[in-house]
């Protein structure tokens, strides 16, 4: 079949998508592993790359941390042959494993610029165990939000950085609900070429640097939204 592609047959099929809480903890080599199962359970005509060793043409907009739930998972795949959104929606939703929703499909005949070089935001909502009083941590809060810079080192196994995590920052971070035991946030990040900071360490910069009462690994972080330019990636949207 690749031997009979032209370029004018290939189209390319963007899709918002889930992780919901079944699949929190599986990296995003498997998560991605997982929808190129589905899209073979589907019966897609996904378009391979040449060579020894074909891989479907696949790519995804923002790999998403282990741990975190997301509502704004976007993947774009190349195909071929003359199919409709409504038949790819249909059979797409009919083969996604559990823990998945397709939210939004889109059909384009030109080829679009890259999903990970078009996302410059990312939005999330956060749920934290609260371990101390609420006056602490909105003054935690307000501190952060106030300072011009803050400093976090990242360490990995192979080095050692140092990130000035405002730049990164959009906005204040917003306190959204606070009750006895447990703190939501909402923040937006800058999503950059040069990298960006993952609200994990931002959690971490708060607990450490500003004193913010609150047991910053047992954090349930999810991303409700990747925006470029201040609009979605995917405009079109289907039943849930």
């Amino acid at each position: 079949m690749n031997g009979e592609m032209t370029k004018s047959a290939v189209r390319y099929c963007r899709a918002r998508i889930t992780k919901d809480e079944p699949l929190r903890y599986i990296s995003h080599l498997d998560y991605a592993s997982l929808m190129q199962r589905a899209i073979c359970r589907a019966k897609l005509p996904a378009a391979y790359s040449e060579g020894f060793n074909p891989h479907m043409k696949l790519n995804f907009a923002s790999a998403l941390s282990v741990g975190v739930t997301s509502e704004a998972e976007y993947m774009e795949l190349e195909i071929v042959g003359n199919i409709s959104a409504s038949e790819i929606e249909d059979r797409l939703r009919g083969s996604l494993p559990s823990g998945v929703r397709l939210l939004g499909i889109q059909l384009l005949d030109v080829k679009p610029k890259a999903l990970m070089s078009l996302t410059d935001e990312a939005e999330y909502e956060i749920e934290v165990p609260l371990c101390g009083s609420m006056p602490e941590a909105v003054a935690a809060l307000d501190a952060f939000n106030a300072a011009k810079e803050c400093l976090y080192i990242r360490k990995t196994p192979k080095k050692t950085r140092e990130i000035e995590v405002k730049q990164y920052i959009l906005g204040d971070i917003r306190a959204k609900e606070i009750r006895t035991d447990t703190l939501q946030l909402a923040m937006a990040i800058r999503v950059t070429p040069g990298g960006s900071v993952k609200p994990q360490e931002v959690l971490a910069l708060l607990a450490e640097r500003f004193s913010m009462p609150v047991r910053a690994k047992e954090a349930l972080i999810h991303r409700c939204a990747l925006l470029s330019g201040g609009k979605p990636l995917l405009l079109k949207e289907v039943r849930p």
